[in-house]
């Protein structure tokens, strides 16, 4: 521990010495917030008041002092008298508890009248504070001076995301983008609700993952004594609630992904999928431009929004490019009617790479993907696609080689994708297959067969337009953040690495052998300016850490655990 967690300790019992309860039972019965009480001052001047919070910061000044106290609303002025919370002999309450015990991050109830100070700060003026929660580690202090410089801000991203309770008690601008992706998802819910559509939700474990062209994560049920896996998307099974006969159900559903981590891609995301009956992609075009400018509007009180550089605009509606177009656009080639080897000839001719074990729709997919794709910063509907790439998709109407599908590309970024339902079971039975192939070829990415979905779909689905839509991305966008991680309260993070403490001794010996092979110790011991008993001290102690591993990190020797 450091020194501060030893004292702060040390404080802890001796609260419990004078018979307060660090950490009490009792409901606390707060009457009040710190908005309420800023935006409502009138109301509440002269007021009794009772609210609750953390320390933020302290001002001692003798028999008067200021503390800032930050509830789930925001943060205020407290101003704590001595004589007024102590008013008989016994000044316990503030010459000891208040001044000597209490520190920054602990967490108090107080009951006191409502002004504002000579400098006109509203205050609540306390003639009584409560002790609910000792905090036993000190918060990082971020510090801002008069010209609005900020200082040892609490601002690494590893710490951030690793300690997302202490990123959200000391960087308020945190917390608003968490409640800004709460209005996100509640401006799509009334949206849908509104229409009569159905929330539903679908299994996450999944005897077959299917739905979407990724690797999923794979477990085991002991119970069953079968494999399942992770959903990699829950949109088969949306689409056997359509057979059931409902006609327009969505699902805001955690899915899950074996794939690589990035700035835009966390294992665990949340997608919100939409699945209306009787209804094709031309529709499902117009429903979304009409769901995301409600959405900016009831997030951001405007259609047009910042993200990065770009100013972008979610006023309907949007423009539609076909796939292979875009390509055409971007590189000058007309693909279409290409079989695979083509693709790949083009491919290498722009510089795209792919893996041999690509088929036609992951050449495309590569394709717009490096050439077309961050061309796309206003939304834009990416439209008809090729059979291949779409495997769920109702084959086009004018075009057999296509399909009626669309991605809608914002800031460089796909947000959104959305097919006509492929609803013919011989059709999608051969599709399957056809991923099938790709698998066998090495593809671990295509998709599997369910046979219950093929047998769902002989009992005839009606219709119908689907589209998913990821909702971490769509909250960076609306929050203007460059990484999902920001979006996420608590991102997915490698194994963190601690170093472990060590005596002078045991760092010598350490370099000592760093510097030679562990099997010359015998040899490497007379190197040293340790003597024998202070040698063989530091091999035990270094023994009983279990190192497995040693490396220099600026001027201090640090050693890792075996994992």
């Amino acid at each position: 521990m450091t020194e501060q967690e030893i004292i702060r300790r040390q404080s802890l019992q001796e609260l419990r010495n004078l018979g307060i309860d660090p950490y009490p039972a009792a409901a606390y019965p707060t009457d009040a917030t710190v908005l309420n009480i800023i935006n409502q001052f009138d109301a509440y001047e002269g007021k009794q008041v009772c609210i609750a919070g953390r320390i933020m910061s302290r001002r001692i000044m003798g028999n008067a002092s200021f503390a800032e106290l930050k509830d789930a609303s925001g943060r205020m002025q407290i101003y704590i008298n001595r004589d007024v919370v102590c008013p008989g002999d016994d000044k316990t309450m503030y010459n000891t508890v208040f001044k000597k015990l209490l520190d920054i991050g602990d967490i108090i109830g107080v009951k006191g009248e409502v002004h504002k100070t000579k400098m006109g700060e509203i205050s609540v003026f306390i003639h009584e504070f409560t002790v609910l929660t000792k905090s036993l580690r000190p918060l990082p202090v971020v510090k801002v001076d008069a010209d609005g410089k900020v200082h040892d801000a609490f601002s690494d991203a590893e710490q951030r995301y690793r300690q997302r309770y202490v990123d959200l008690i000391v960087n308020d601008e945190v917390k608003e983008t968490f409640i800004k992706r709460t209005k996100i998802t509640t401006a799509m819910r009334n949206f849908f609700n509104n229409r009569g559509y159905l929330e539903v939700e679908t299994p996450i474990l999944q005897p077959i993952p299917g739905g979407a062209a990724a690797r999923p994560f794979l477990t085991h049920h002991n119970a069953l004594d079968m494999p399942l896996y992770l959903r990699i998307a829950n949109e088969l099974y949306l689409k056997r609630l359509i057979v059931g006969g409902f006609d327009a159900v969505y699902e805001f559903a955690k899915d899950f992904r074996n794939e690589g981590m990035d700035r835009t891609h966390n294992p665990e995301f949340t997608v919100m999928e939409l699945y209306v009956a009787y209804k094709d992609y031309h529709w499902m075009m117009q429903m979304t431009e009409e769901l995301l400018e409600t959405v900016a509007i009831e997030s951001n009180g405007t259609t047009e929004v910042t993200i990065g550089e770009n100013q972008v605009s979610f006023k309907a509606p949007y423009p539609r490019v076909p796939i292979l177009e875009a390509i055409k656009i971007h590189t000058g080639t007309d693909v279409a009617g290409m079989n695979e080897v083509q693709l790949k000839e083009v491919c290498r001719q722009q510089d795209v790479p792919y893996e041999e074990s690509y088929g036609v729709g992951k050449l495309i997919d590569a394709l717009f993907g490096e050439k077309c794709e961050h061309h796309y910063i206003q939304p834009t509907f990416i439209t008809d696609y090729p059979k291949e790439m779409s495997p769920l998709t109702k084959e086009h109407r004018t075009n057999k080689a296509l399909t009626e599908r669309f991605e809608l590309m914002v800031n460089g970024k796909e947000l959104a994708n959305a097919y006509s339902e492929l609803n013919d079971p011989i059709d999608q039975r051969e599709r399957f297959e056809d991923q099938l192939l790709l698998s066998e070829k090495g593809d671990d990415e295509a998709m599997f067969i369910d046979q219950d979905f093929l047998r769902a779909l002989e009992y005839g689905m009606p219709p119908t337009s689907g589209i998913g839509i990821g909702i971490d991305r769509l909250v960076m966008f609306m929050t203007n953040n460059a990484s999902i991680q920001e979006v996420l309260f608590f991102p997915q993070m490698k194994p963190e690495k601690k170093a472990i403490a060590l005596t002078e001794e045991e760092k010598l010996v350490l370099q000592i052998i760093k510097e030679n092979h562990p099997t010359l110790l015998a040899d490497v011991k007379v190197q040293s300016e340790l003597s024998g008993k202070k040698w063989d001290a530091a091999i035990k102690g270094l023994t009983g850490k279990k190192l497995a591993q040693v490396f220099k990190d600026g001027e201090n020797l640090m050693v890792q655990p075996e994992e």
